[in-house]
């Protein structure tokens, strides 16, 4: 997509953790595993790395502070999906004050997509997400994330509440 046309977004969301019709993962060797305190670089790495290839762009330039204060909020829980210990995925799990928890980032390094993990790596997502008992769970998709991840997040019992074009 250039940069002349608009993104179409789609946001989606979950009100029970009875419509998560999870994905089970067969492969042992792949783990989710929470980013270790005090390490806020891990998720500025992982969304230059791993962003780069969606357009994820909002947070590009900013600063080490930026980074610390995002990262190390107590309202944001990050998780690194592994395969034999190689990062391969990570996702972040942000509750805002009315108890509704946005899955802010997920996503597969490139060499990763289309093995079959993101279904697995979306289901720890809901499950954790849901450890917490919100309100609900949403996220929001556009047309240039990878092709599988509406049809991923509707197959995992996501239901869609709004669509919007964005200038990308």
């Amino acid at each position: 997509m250039n940069s002349s046309q608009a993104a179409a977004v789609t946001y989606l969301e979950m009100r029970s953790a009875e419509e998560l019709c999870p994905k089970q993962n067969s492969d042992r060797l792949f783990q989710i595993q929470e980013r270790p305190p005090g390490r806020w670089d891990i998720n500025r790495s992982l969304y230059l790395d791993i962003g780069k290839s969606w357009q994820w762009n909002d947070k590009r330039h900013w600063t080490d502070d930026e980074w610390r204060s995002y990262a190390e909020s107590e309202n944001l829980r990050t998780f690194i999906a592994c395969r034999d210990e190689k990062i391969v995925g990570y996702f972040e799990l942000q509750k805002d004050d009315e108890n509704q928890i946005e899955i802010a980032y997920f996503g597969l390094t490139p060499e990763y997509c289309g093995r079959g993990l993101g279904g697995a790596m979306l289901t720890s997502a809901l499950q954790l997400a849901w450890q917490a008992n919100p309100t609900r769970v949403w996220v929001h998709t556009s047309t240039n994330d990878h092709d599988a991840a509406l049809p991923n997040y509707l197959a995992r019992g996501f239901k869609i509440y709004k669509t919007e074009s964005h200038a990308t």
